[in-house]
């Protein structure tokens, strides 16, 4: 009986991967022309009112006008300081404490059902207070951001230093790794991969809700535009304003994203 000859593995061309990185190009393309064009036909049809519905027509001449008034490049510029300062104040503090309960038994255990009420409490429940503490302007939207993005980081990095293999801390007791030198040189890059992660969904989470808390808190802002525009039943403008949310949210998430290709964290989304 002839033995078979094991497979040879497959390795990767420079012109295979060229055509598999259009292929990723290409086909999100097909997908938005196809939503375009079922967008201006049912507009074309007039399924809904040009009030209900705008074409696309009409969002993209309500695009360059809000570009040569400016008031789309200031509502991007607010938006994008309110929840930068938001989610870097969580990062700052949501990390060092998951860090922290992760390694402390007991201390995780007593807080952990008070970690979780305030992570399914809605942050949008905190817009009274935040109006009647900070009352408007960039401190309600703040507090709402770090509110929204805090407790599902903080509870990321927990479960990911509490599920960190016993056998490295064996290892590291073994070089007397203790204190800081553990925690920088064990601790947190083995959770590293599952923070960046926890980073991308505090972030998307951060960016829903700068959104809504514009609308009631503040004079500016992409979410206050919508929110005028609607006033204004200005449907053009308030589409107009949902494609750039939804494109800077995908644009940051991408930056993001880049993280998990770092040397030391790639071996965390290898497979």
């Amino acid at each position: 009986m002839t033995k078979a000859r094991p497979a040879k593995p497959v390795s990767l061309t420079p012109a295979t991967d060229k055509k598999n990185n259009s292929i990723r190009i290409i086909l999100p393309l097909y997908v938005l022309t196809g939503v375009l064009l079922g967008w201006w036909l049912i507009s074309a049809a007039n399924i809904f009112p040009a009030y209900a519905l705008p074409s696309p027509g009409s969002v993209w001449i309500s695009f360059l006008e809000e570009i040569r008034s400016g008031r789309l490049l200031n509502d991007l510029i607010a938006s994008l300081w309110r929840v930068a300062v938001g989610f870097l104040l969580s990062v700052i503090l949501g990390i060092p404490a998951g860090l922290w309960l992760g390694q402390h038994l007991r201390t995780r255990q007593a807080v952990l059902p008070m970690l979780n009420f305030f992570r399914f409490l809605s942050p949008l429940a905190w817009i009274p207070f935040a109006i009647l503490w900070f009352h408007i302007g960039d401190k309600p939207a703040v507090f709402l951001i770090f509110m929204a993005s805090f407790f599902p980081l903080a509870l990321a990095t927990m479960a990911a230093v509490a599920t960190i293999p016993s056998i490295y801390f064996r290892v590291a007791n073994d070089y007397h790794y203790h204190g800081i030198e553990l925690l920088t040189k064990v601790t947190f890059p083995a959770v590293l991969p599952q923070v960046i992660t926890a980073l991308r969904v505090s972030y998307g989470i951060a960016w829903v809700v700068i959104v809504v808390a514009e609308m009631v808190g503040c004079q500016d802002g992409l979410g206050y535009g919508i929110w005028e525009a609607r006033n204004g039943l200005r449907l053009d403008a308030a589409v107009c304003y949902m494609i750039v949310i939804g494109l800077m949210g995908m644009g940051i998430d991408r930056l993001l994203a880049q993280l998990s290709k770092l040397p030391n964290v790639r071996w965390g989304y290898e497979r």
